[in-house]
C-alpha cells in the first residue's frame, strides 16, 4: 500500500501524522491532499525502516528545497560527496538527489541512504549509462532492472524522463542550446539510434509496478527543459509537459505517488504562466522546479539569478525548489558552494511561504525582530538561517572596531555593530522611550 492508496482508502498513516505535525496542519488535511494527488510523501519503505523522517511536498505545505549532489568521472569521490550531503542537510536541504555519474555510484548511494534522514532521489539512467560502453546498447530491461535495484536500496523518488517522445525531438531544432538535460539527451540519442519510441514511456506500466511495490515517488523528468532564456516556453517544452500530465494521471491510477519536474531557464515575466500552466495540465500534481534561472549572463552567481526565479515560482505554486549553486555551468560544487546554494534557496522558499501565509511561516521573522530590538545577539544567531555566518560577520565587526571579543554574543552590547552607540536607531528609540517615561512621571 502506497501513501496514495492509503489516502484514497481513507486511512491516515504514521507518515501523514508526522507531516501534519511538522506543517501545523491536521492529519486529515494531509490525507485529503494526498488523495487528491496534490501532495506526496517520498518515503521508500526500505529507507523508512532505517532512518527516514517523512516530509510532505505539496502546494499547500511549506516550500521544500532539494540539493543536487554526486560525483562525476572528472572529480570528487565517496568521502567528499558524503560530506557535501551532510553539509546540505545541516544548512536546511529537505531532500537530496544523488546524481553521481562516475565510479562508486552504488557504494555512495547505499551510504547516503543508510546515513541521512531526508528523502533521497536519483536518476537511474545515469547508472545504466555508466555501466555500458554506450547508452545505445541499453535494453529496456537494463533500465527496469536498475530502477528495481535502486528501489531495493531505498531510493525515495526517481527522476525518469518518460514523457519525452520521439516526435518531440524535432522541436528543438530552433533552440540555441538544444537538449540540456543529461537524461533527456541520452534518452533522445537512444530513440534516434533505434528509431523507436521512448522505452520508459512504452514500459511505464512495468515501472509503476516497481514504484508501487516500494512506494517510490515518481519525479517525471523534463528532458526538454529550456537551457537558456531564448528556448523558454517553446513547443518542445510544452509538448513534453502535455505527456507529463497524461503520465501523472496514469501513475496515480496505478497507485503511485508522482510529482512533475520543471524548468530551467525562464524569463521572469514567464514564470507565473509556466507554473499555472503546469498546475492546470497536470491537475495540481506537485511541481518541482530547477530555479528557474532568470538571466544567462551571471556565471558564478547563478545561485542568485535562480533564487530570484525560485521565489516567484514558489509564490505561484511550485511545491519544491531544486537549488542552484554558484558553480552551476562551471563545475561540481564544493562545500561552500553547497552552503551558498542551500541558504539562497532557503531564503527563496521562506520568502514565498511568508507571502503565501503558510501556518507560522512568519513566526521566526517576528522572533528575530524582537531579538534585534533587544540586542540579543545570541538569539539572533540561533534564529538565523546560517548561524555560523551571522556569528562570523558579527565577530569580525567587533574585532575591526576593537570591541572585547571575549564577550561571545555581545551580551553587554546594547547597540548595533553597524552604526555604533551614537547613531544606532534602535538604541536611540530605547533612550527615547526611557525619556518619555521619565517625562510622564515628572508631569
Amino acid at each position: 500500500m502506497t501513501q496514495y492508496i492509503e489516502a484514497k482508502n481513507g486511512h491516515i498513516t504514521p507518515e501523514m501524522i508526522a507531516v501534519a505535525e511538522s506543517e501545523y496542519l491536521t492529519p486529515e488535511f494531509i490525507r485529503t491532499e494526498i488523495a487528491a494527488g496534490r501532495l506526496v510523501i517520498p518515503a521508500n519503505r526500505v529507507h523508512l525502516s532505517k532512518c527516514l523522517v517523512p516530509i510532505g511536498i505539496g502546494i499547500e505545505l511549506r516550500t521544500k528545497i532539494n540539493a543536487n549532489l554526486g560525483n562525476s568521472a572528472l572529480s570528487s569521490g565517496l568521502d567528499c560527496e558524503t560530506a557535501k550531503v551532510q553539509y546540505a542537510i545541516r544548512y536546511g536541504a529537505d531532500t537530496v538527489m544523488d546524481l553521481s555519474t562516475g565510479l562508486e555510484i552504488d557504494s555512495l548511494r547505499r551510504r547516503i541512504i543508510d546515513e541521512v534522514t531526508v528523502p533521497v532521489g536519483t536518476v537511474p539512467l545515469y547508472q545504466v549509462c555508466e555501466e555500458l560502453d554506450n547508452i545505445v546498447d541499453m535494453t529496456p530491461m537494463d533500465f527496469i532492472n536498475a530502477v528495481e535495484h535502486q528501489a531495493k536500496q531505498g531510493v525515495d523518488y526517481m527522476t525518469i524522463h518518460a514523457a519525452l517522445l520521439r516526435d518531440h525531438i524535432r522541436y528543438v531544432d530552433n533552440r540555441l542550446t538544444g537538449i540540456v538535460s543529461r537524461g533527456g539527451s541520452l534518452t533522445a540519442k537512444w530513440m534516434i539510434a533505434h528509431n523507436c519510441e521512448n522505452p520508459f514511456y512504452d514500459h511505464f506500466y512495468e515501472l509503476c509496478e516497481i514504484m508501487r511495490a516500494y512506494d517510490v515517488c515518481w519525479s517525471l523528468g523534463d528532458g526538454l527543459r529550456p537551457g537558456c532564456l531564448h528556448d523558454a516556453s517553446d513547443k518542445a517544452q510544452f509538448a513534453e509537459l502535455e505527456v507529463m500530465g497524461e503520465l501523472a494521471v496514469k501513475a496515480k491510477q496505478l497507485g503511485c505517488q508522482v510529482m512533475i519536474e520543471g524548468p530551467g531557464h525562464i524569463p521572469f515575466d514567464q514564470i507565473e504562466m509556466n507554473v499555472k500552466r503546469q498546475i492546470e495540465v497536470c491537475q495540481g500534481t506537485p511541481f518541482y522546479v530547477l530555479g528557474p534561472v532568470v538571466c544567462d549572463i551571471a556565471p558564478g552567481y547563478d545561485h542568485i539569478t535562480s533564487a530570484i526565479g525560485a521565489t516567484m515560482a514558489a509564490y505561484h505554486g511550485a511545491a519544491m525548489l531544486c537549488y542552484v549553486t554558484p558553480k552551476e555551468h562551471l563545475g561540481l560544487p564544493d562545500l561552500e558552494d553547497v552552503r551558498d546554494g542551500v541558504i539562497a534557496y532557503k531564503i527563496a522558499a521562506h520568502a514565498a511561504d511568508v507571502a503565501r501565509h503558510r501556518p507560522n511561516a512568519r513566526m521566526r521573522d517576528d522572533e528575530m525582530s524582537k531579538a534585534r530590538y533587544n540586542f540579543d545577539w545570541n538569539e539572533q544567531f540561533r534564529l538565523s538561517l546560517d548561524p555560523d555566518k551571522a556569528r562570523e560577520f558579527y565577530n569580525k565587526s567587533r574585532e575591526k572596531n576593537n570591541f572585547d571579543c571575549s564577550i561571545s554574543g555581545g551580551e553587554n552590547e546594547n547597540y548595533c555593530t553597524m552604526c555604533g552607540p551614537k547613531f544606532c536607531a534602535m538604541k536611540t528609540t530605547h533612550d527615547l522611550n526611557q525619556l518619555r517615561q521619565t517625562t510622564e512621571i515628572e508631569q
